[in-house]
C-alpha cells in the first residue's frame, strides 16, 4: 500500500466570483481527503490573490491601467452572470452568509490552513504588471513548466 498522496490541481484562470468560489471549494474538498493540492492562479484568477488595499510598488503607466481595471482582491469580483452593475455579487454573498457558506476570502485562507499550494503564475504577473508585494503572503511563484509538473502527478486536473 502506498503512502504517497493522492493529487489535485486546478487552474484559476477566471476572475469571476462564482467561478473562483467553485475552485476553492473544490480545492479545500480535496485538501480535506488528504489530497495534495495545487491552484495555479494566471491571468484574471491572479485576482484572488491580490491584496485588498493598495500597495505603493512603482509601474509604468501600462501597468498601472491593467491594476485601475481588474478587481483588487476576491473581495471585489463580480458574477460570471447575473452581474448586474454589482448588485448580483451582493445577493449571492447574502444568499451563501444566510446558508453558512464561507466567503472567497474565508475560502483562500481555509485552503491556505489546510496547505493546499496557491501558485502565482510569474508570466501573468510579467504580462499585467503585478509584482510580488501587491499579492496576499503564503503563496508560491511558478511558470507553467512547475504547474506541468505538478499537474503529470495528479489524477485531477481542472481548468476553471
Amino acid at each position: 500500500m502506498s503512502d504517497q498522496k493522492e493529487k489535485t490541481t486546478i487552474v484559476l484562470f477566471s476572475g469571476d466570483l462564482d467561478k473562483a468560489i467553485a475552485a476553492f471549494i473544490i480545492a479545500n474538498g480535496a485538501a480535506a481527503y488528504d489530497h495534495e493540492v495545487t491552484i495555479f492562479h494566471t491571468f484574471w484568477g491572479l485576482n484572488a490573490l491580490r491584496k485588498d488595499e493598495p500597495v505603493p510598488v512603482k509601474k509604468g503607466p501600462l501597468e498601472k491601467a491593467f491594476g485601475f481595471m481588474m478587481p483588487r482582491g476576491s473581495k471585489k469580483f463580480g458574477l460570471s452572470k447575473m452581474n448586474f452593475a454589482g448588485i448580483g455579487p451582493k445577493m449571492i454573498k447574502h444568499v451563501m452568509k444566510k446558508h453558512g457558506v464561507l466567503s472567497l476570502p474565508q475560502l483562500i485562507e481555509m485552503a491556505q490552513e489546510q496547505g493546499v499550494k496557491l501558485v502565482a503564475c510569474t508570466m501573468t504577473m510579467d504580462l499585467l504588471g503585478l509584482q510580488k508585494e501587491e499579492l496576499i503572503d503564503g503563496i508560491d511563484y511558478a511558470g507553467v513548466a512547475a504547474y506541468l509538473g505538478d499537474a503529470n502527478e495528479a489524477k485531477v486536473n481542472l481548468f476553471i
